[in-house]
């Protein structure tokens, strides 16, 4: 007898971590800096720069545009122990996903209902990111994983050929919100020389 209620999930040390469950995040409230707004300028906009922790900027965010947003790109922590940046961007790879998830569910709720969300990562958490997608979008609502160029063999690159391979791209994985209510691509061409 086979159990038809099993699915297939990624599990880790932290997963179920009551800290990062999203009903448990205290809502907050947005408050407007004037020194920094350019509501006077555009009274009309609906443009926003969120300052502080985007985790708790998106939980309060739902109440307001919760299944409103049509289209989210997201360029969260590759991981890669990279520096000059202002964040850690080198934890076990267990806390990686389990700061991600609540994020990503985060992020779902604000997609409407034909919405997409692009996430941009390399290949250091790529195939963890995608199957913890697969569990909050659902695997049926994958589009595609784009190959994006981040950079060419030569300089500083090519002298460490003999070391290492180097990476010269990234990935961008794409996701419906509802696969059945998605939209329709245009497709756009531009002309190239030669």
């Amino acid at each position: 007898m086979t159990n038809n209620n099993q699915k297939l999930e990624l599990t880790w040390v932290g997963k179920d971590n009551p800290e990062y469950d999203i009903s448990n995040i205290e809502p907050r409230i947005l408050e407007e800096d004037p020194k920094l707004s350019n509501c006077k300028n555009d009274p009309n906009t609906e443009n926003m720069i969120i300052h502080g922790d985007n985790l708790l900027a998106l939980k309060a965010l739902l109440p307001e545009y919760e299944g409103k947003v049509k289209c989210i790109y997201i360029d969260p922590p590759y991981n890669t122990d990279a520096t000059g940046v202002a964040y850690d961007d080198n934890v076990e790879h267990s806390l990686w996903l389990t700061l991600m998830k609540p994020r990503l569910e985060l992020l779902k709720l604000l997609l409407s209902s034909d919405g997409i969300i692009f996430v941009q990562i390399d290949d250091v958490e790529q195939a963890y990111l995608k199957i913890l997608m697969d569990e909050v979008f659902g695997r049926n609502n994958f589009v595609s994983m784009l190959v994006v160029e981040s950079g060419e063999v030569f300089g500083t690159k090519a002298a460490h050929l003999d070391k290492t391979f180097v990476k010269v791209k990234d990935y961008v994985l794409a996701y419906f919100c509802d696969n059945s209510k998605r939209g329709k691509f245009k497709t756009l061409y531009t002309k190239t020389s030669g």
